[in-house]
Order: C-alpha cells, then sequence, then structure tokens
C-alpha cells in the first residue's frame, strides 16, 4: 500500500533548511545545495600536531564545544574555528575562553585565477622527508610558534585532510618555507567544499623575494584543483604585513570568529597590554623566558633594552645579554679590541697579525707582508666601521677614514679568507654555534643591485624587529664594485651577489646554527677565551675555515651577544639559569652536575 508523503513533515524540515542556509550566509559562507544531503561529520576536529581545529559549525551545542576546548593537550594551541555566537561561547565560560583578536580572510577559490611565475632561488614542494619536518620545526621556532612532534608530519605525509608545502633553496637544499593545508570536506565532509591554510611561516634568513605569496599560491591552486569552493584563513588583527598579502592576491575578511583557551601559550593575546612590548628582540627572549619562570620583570628603559629581573629577594638589572655578573673590567677588555687580543692570545688563543694604523709606510708594509687585510676601529660594536678583504693601499686609507667616525684608533689585521662563526659561551660552556653570512641579494633580471639591497634590507628589518638592515655605504659600494657590478647594475636572473664582507648580523648578514657540528677545539678556543677575559656571558667570533674542521683565528668578543640569533638554542633558558640557578629546571641542573 502506498503512503502519500507528509507534506507538513516536508514542510518543517524545509523551513530548518532555509534557516540554516540564511545563518550560514550571514556569516559570509557560500552554501553548496548539491551536497545537503550529505551532513558533515559531528563534533569534527583535526589534530594539526601543534593543536586541534575545532570545526565549530558541526558541533550541535556551545557546551559540547567547550568540553572539547577543555581538552587541549599540554604546550598546546587549539583553536575553535567558524564560531557562530562567540558571545554565547565566552559568556558560559569566561575563565577559560577568549575571542582570538585575529581576522578571518577568504579566496573564493571559484574565481581565483593563477599567476604562474618562476622566481629564481627556490621551488615548492611537498614535505617528502623526516628532515624536511625537523627543518619545518626550526622555522617553527624562529617564528616563536608551537613546534611539532616531526614524527606526526611524517605519520601524516599522506593524509587526505592535511596537506604540507615546503619551499626549498635551489642552491643549498635547504627547507626555508611552510605552509599547512586543511581539506574541508575530507576532514569532516564539509558540505560546502571548503578548505583554510595555517602556519604560514619563512625563515627570516631566507633571501628571496615573494616566498610567502608563492607558499600561499601554491596552496590555493592545489585545493581548486580538488574542487574547493573558498580557502580560509585567520591573520593576527595587526599583521599589516602578511594583510597587505592577503589584499593582493584577492582575499577578502569575512564575518567569522575564533576562540582559543586561556593558556601560557595564548597569553599575550589575551592578557591586555605588555609592558614589555615595545623591548627590542635580543631583551624580549630574555624578558619572555624569565616571566615563564615566575620570575619578575620591570622595564627600566624599553628603548635601550634595560629591565630589572627579581626572584626569592634576589635582583639583577640586564641591557639585553648584558647583566651585572659581568664586571666594568671584563666588559672593558671586550669594548678594547687590541686589548682583547693580547689577553686571549697569552690563554693560548690563535689570533691574526695586527697593527695599530699609523704611518702610510707602515700601512704599506703590513699590507704587502699579508696580501689583505682587515680594517676596524679599535672600540665599537655591530660592525660598525669595519672594512674587509682590503689589498690595496688606496682602499686601506679610506676605510681608516670611514673607521674614525666609530673611534680615534683604528686597528690593521691580516684577513683569514674562510667563515665568521659566531659562538655563544655562558657560564663557560658553549651553548649555541652559527656560521654568520655577509648580506647577499639574488637577480631577478629586472631590478638594479640597489633596488635589490633596499628590498632585501627592509625583509631583513621585518624578520629582525628593525635590527638588521643593509647600509648603502662605501663598504657596500666597494664590495659590489669588487664583483664586477654598481649599485646601478641589472643584477641577471638567480645570480647571487654578496653586497658586503662582514657578516655582522646588524649589516643584514645572517646567521645558521652549526651547534651540532662545530669542532672541539673551536669550542675549546671559545672556553678559554671567555675564561682568560673572565667574562660570564659571552659571543665569541672566530674566523674559520670550515665550523667542522680546526684551523681558525680569533676576531674579537661581544660583551652583548644577540641570544635572539640562535633559536632554537636555549640560549635565553641558559643566562636565566646563570642569574638564577634555583629556577632551573632539574634535569637540566643535574645535567650540568654531570657535565662538570
Amino acid at each position: 500500500m502506498s503512503r502519500r508523503p507528509d507534506k507538513k513533515g516536508q514542510g518543517k524540515r524545509a523551513n530548518v533548511v532555509g534557516h540554516r542556509l540564511l545563518r550560514m550566509r550571514e556569516q559570509g559562507t557560500r552554501p553548496h545545495l548539491e551536497q545537503d544531503s550529505e551532513r558533515p561529520h559531528p563534533n569534527a576536529v583535526i589534530d594539526c600536531g601543534w593543536g586541534r581545529i575545532l570545526f565549530t559549525q558541526t558541533f550541535e551545542t556551545s557546551e559540547a564545544m567547550i568540553d572539547k576546548l577543555g581538552a587541549e593537550g599540554p604546550d598546546r594551541r587549539d583553536i575553535a574555528f567558524y564560531v557562530r555566537d562567540p558571545h554565547v561561547v565566552l559568556a558560559a565560560a569566561p575563565n577559560e575562553l577568549f575571542l582570538d583578536p585575529s581576522h578571518t580572510y577568504r579566496l573564493d577559490l571559484t574565481t581565483y585565477r593563477a599567476k604562474w611565475r618562476k622566481l629564481p632561488g627556490f621551488f615548492v614542494r611537498r614535505l617528502t622527508s623526516l628532515a624536511d619536518a625537523e627543518t619545518v620545526n626550526r622555522i617553527y621556532a624562529s617564528r616563536n610558534m608551537v613546534q611539532v612532534n616531526p614524527e606526526f608530519f611524517w605519520s601524516n605525509r599522506d593524509s587526505r585532510a592535511l596537506t604540507y608545502f615546503v619551499a626549498e633553496d635551489e642552491a643549498t637544499g635547504e627547507v626555508i618555507a611552510t605552509v599547512t593545508g586543511v581539506d574541508h570536506q575530507r576532514a569532516f565532509n564539509d558540505p560546502e567544499r571548503g578548505s583554510s591554510l595555517w602556519c604560514l611561516a619563512v625563515d627570516p634568513q631566507a633571501p628571496y623575494p615573494g616566498i610567502g605569496e608563492a607558499m600561499v599560491r601554491r596552496l590555493a591552486e592545489h585545493y581548486q584543483a580538488r574542487g574547493a569552493a573558498f580557502m580560509d584563513l585567520s591573520v593576527l588583527h595587526d599583521n599589516d604585513k602578511a594583510i597587505n598579502l592577503y589584499d593582493k592576491l584577492g582575499f577578502r575578511r569575512i564575518p567569522i570568529f575564533a576562540v582559543k583557551r586561556k593558556n601560557p601559550i595564548n597569553e599575550k593575546l589575551f592578557s591586555g597590554p605588555d609592558p614589555a612590548e615595545n623591548l627590542n628582540p635580543y631583551a624580549r627572549i630574555i624578558v619572555d623566558e624569565a616571566r615563564r619562570r615566575g620570575i619578575d620583570v620591570e622595564v627600566i628603559d624599553d628603548q635601550a633594552g634595560f629591565f630589572r629581573l627579581s626572584s626569592g629577594g634576589r635582583s639583577v638589572r640586564c641591557r639585553e645579554s648584558l647583566s651585572e655578573l659581568t664586571s666594568a673590567v671584563s666588559m672593558s677588555l671586550c669594548d678594547d679590541k687590541s686589548a682583547t687580543r693580547r689577553i686571549v692570545e697569552k690563554a693560548g688563543v690563535k689570533v691574526p697579525a695586527q697593527m695599530e694604523a699609523g704611518e702610510e709606510k707602515e700601512l704599506e708594509a703590513f699590507l704587502a707582508e699579508h696580501k689583505s687585510v682587515v680594517v676596524k676601529p679599535a672600540r665599537g660594536e655591530q660592525g660598525r666601521g669595519v672594512a674587509v678583504d682590503l689589498d690595496t693601499l688606496d682602499d686601506v686609507k679610506a676605510a681608516i677614514e670611514e673607521a674614525k667616525k666609530s673611534a680615534d684608533r683604528v686597528v690593521l689585521e691580516s684577513y683569514f679568507s674562510g667563515t665568521d662563526l659566531r659562538l655563544i659561551v655562558i657560564n663557560f660552556r658553549l651553548v649555541a654555534a652559527a656560521i654568520r653570512v655577509p648580506a647577499q641579494v639574488v637577480g631577478d633580471g629586472k631590478s638594479s643591485v640597489r633596488d635589490l639591497i633596499v628590498k632585501q634590507s627592509r625583509r631583513r628589518e621585518a624578520a629582525t624587529g628593525g635590527e638588521s638592515k643593509i647600509p648603502l655605504d662605501g663598504e657596500t659600494e666597494r664590495c659590489i664594485a669588487r664583483n664586477g657590478f654598481s649599485l646601478d647594475s641589472v643584477l641577471p636572473e638567480g645570480e647571487t651577489l654578496q653586497v658586503r664582507k662582514s657578516a655582522n648580523l646588524h649589516t643584514g648578514g645572517t646567521i645558521h646554527d652549526v651547534t651540532a657540528a662545530v669542532h672541539p677545539t673551536l669550542v675549546e678556543a671559545a672556553i678559554s677565551a671567555a675564561r682568560a677575559i673572565d667574562i660570564p656571558v659571552v659571543g665569541i667570533d672566530l674566523m674559520v675555515t670550515a665550523p667542522h674542521l680546526p684551523e681558525y683565528v680569533f676576531i674579537e668578543a661581544n660583551e652583548r651577544p644577540g641570544l635572539a640569533n640562535h633559536e632554537p638554542q636555549p640560549t635565553a633558558q641558559r643566562f636565566v639559569d646563570l642569574l638564577f640557578p634555583l629556577s632551573m629546571p632539574a634535569s637540566v641542573r643535574m645535567a650540568q652536575e654531570r657535565k662538570g
């Protein structure tokens, strides 16, 4: 016997669907009616390694979503995304949750048009190895992002829901950028056929333009080919650089919100203005570590990087990594490069030949003996007034005049051809070692060397909080001319040009960790130099044949090394250990006791 359809029931269902579609439109989403019969998985969550994404449009109640957020793992950052009524959710758990101060942007993949062009210096590919995963973590650390167990990346390399792309440097083979994508249809049977972008990160040392744009476009084209209707992303409201990129690519802002838990990782997002927010990166990394341990922080002068740390009746003033534990005598020794050289030489550390700039005949004889020299102020820091690899008397005399702008006394040293190595020694133990690479630019076949320098300098400033930039001065022009170019030359596409000889970070250099590979002889030299100066925290600069070989000469000691340049090595942790030994984790204390 046939039955007639229940028109009343059909009407109710039609009203429910109609209201749901209206609500979706109001939220800026684009429903696809042909898939309405395929319901999304309820209470959908996807683990991304750094935390979970909760697709809250699949949760029936706010209570269910709040309970799921409450199960957040330690050292993780869960995100409840697509929250319909954030005011209702927050009212239900005001002490546990907060509204993420981020905007949501959407790229309509049905109208997006690919703009493919090969950018010089790198290419984008899938994550293919455990080594890739480990390098992605290093980039995350450099950007203060939550790290992921490399095994998680590796176990999900063939995931249908998660997609990992990386950018590889064609010259070095190193991974220099990463992005993660989530396919919503494969993750939770999304009827809207959506996708989303997460964890876009570019290595701050990367020398090439357009990396971020290339990563976003590659992911967008990947999901467009899969038939996705849109790609969403969440970006902090004050990240102007990223927002400008998304605007350029055709993203539009939509009224979608995210909610997160109040945990230590998210603290700066919900705790209001930070009294230390204006400190430079070299002071900030120490202050952040101190606050994590419950050590009180008082900012004395944020512009100069002065602060006071206090705990358990002990109080120590610091200027970045320079603290009251460094004596005035040790600081004076580091400031006087000639005195430093004599002191460390007596301790058995190899040093270059040196003379103080004087009569022209003496300069000529020194240059004739050593073929190439370094000119630098006898006092100073941050690479000011330093000229490297000079082999003509005219260049030497010009460099001396430039160096005199930084100090009354100027010294010449024999030039050691090799690699610039910075070793961080804290409490007479090696904590980090890194090679420093002089500033360089990569040609695009269209831009002048001057324009390439300006763009690269802008990227270095952005990556270092304004601490690193390439000066357009006589030393830069000399270095460029020595390579057969001028500031107005157009550098051929893909060609790399070194524009400074000195590798100092403040003049645009980049730094690359080699802690695991540094030769024991170089470690011994650095520690011997630190003991000779009797300084508890110091950056020892050596010129070396290679980090894994024993040949070296001592260059100088820096009493205020930039600890932020050596992440993910635990430089700030060991600095705070030195100042407040009782705050040191027990595992670290026992490991140090075993090493003696």
